[in-house]
């Protein structure tokens, strides 16, 4: 049975008291070692909505999972319809001012974990980005593991689907998009060119764990650094709620800016609540320059 993965969580404490301004983040980021976890919140700027925000797209969207990827011809048909759609706006995307500037920030950075599969990070500069659910931009050969280019299965999704025009004007943040059933019910999955195994792209879908080799470097970025800054995500799911936990357990500060409250919130030293392009640009022209 397909379950829709969480919207949101009960808060068991007190909310963690909510800063307005950037007057008590600018101390900590220009003593540099600063780690930064992104979230979808980061994207939204670029077109791209978050999962659980206001108007979020779980609300009215349920991502693919790994069992129904894996064992369902027509889920895969499903998802690879809907993906092709809407990868041309993910390709299409361009990072915002949040990304920009946390490029700008990259002197006073330990490093960049990003729970994003738009590679937004990577095309406005920022290097060595940890991608911990994966990227849109490869497709993997689930048979021979064979790593290839989005951008050529797209092409051959096109060569195989000629009468294929399909338009959306929503896009989710795993690439996914509403098509109606007997819009996708003809679209033409092709395998992989090398063995002929089944293709899919190189992100972690629900249900799926993160390599573990990932979550270790992950964890050894945490280890290292001096604190953890938090954009965009509400870490609603482990997989970034996790890296919290472990600086808050180390003593190491964790500092959120998001909109909204964060499953994060009771291991955090501060939220500030603010739109993250304008104030991420701030934060940057106050530390950097």
């Amino acid at each position: 049975m397909r379950t829709r993965p969480t919207l949101s969580w009960s808060n068991p404490g007190p909310s963690l008291p909510r800063a307005s301004t950037l007057t008590d983040v600018v101390p900590i980021v220009a003593e540099g070692g600063v780690l930064v976890l992104s979230g979808a919140g980061l994207s939204t700027e670029s077109g791209i909505p978050d999962y659980r925000g206001e108007g979020g797209s779980l609300r009215k969207h349920t991502p693919m999972t790994y069992d129904e990827f894996t064992t369902s011809q027509a889920g895969r048909q499903r998802y690879w319809a809907r993906s092709h759609v809407g990868w041309r706006t993910i390709a299409r995307a361009h990072p915002n001012a949040g990304h920009h500037a946390v490029t700008r920030l990259a002197g006073k950075l330990s490093g960049v974990i990003t729970q994003n599969v738009d590679g937004l990070h990577q095309a406005a500069g920022s290097p060595d980005v940890v991608e911990l659910h994966g990227g849109l931009d490869r497709v993997i050969c689930l048979d021979c593991k064979l790593l290839s280019p989005r951008i050529d299965l797209d092409r051959r999704l096109r060569e195989a689907n000629p009468d294929f025009a399909a338009t959306t004007t929503e896009i989710n943040p795993d690439g996914d998009v509403f098509l109606p059933e007997e819009t996708v019910k003809d679209f033409v999955v092709v395998p992989c060119a090398e063995c002929g195994g089944m293709l899919k792209p190189d992100v972690v879908f629900f249900g799926e764990n993160v390599p573990r080799p990932r979550v270790e470097q992950c964890y050894e970025l945490v280890d290292n650094a001096r604190s953890l800054l938090v954009l965009g995500s509400s870490l609603t799911v482990m997989s970034g709620l996790r890296f919290v936990r472990r600086a808050a357990t180390s003593g190491i500060p964790v500092v959120i800016i998001n909109r909204g409250e964060t499953r994060g919130d009771p291991h955090a030293s501060l939220r500030v609540d603010l739109p993250l392009g304008k104030s991420l640009t701030e934060l940057a022209e106050v530390v950097v320059g």
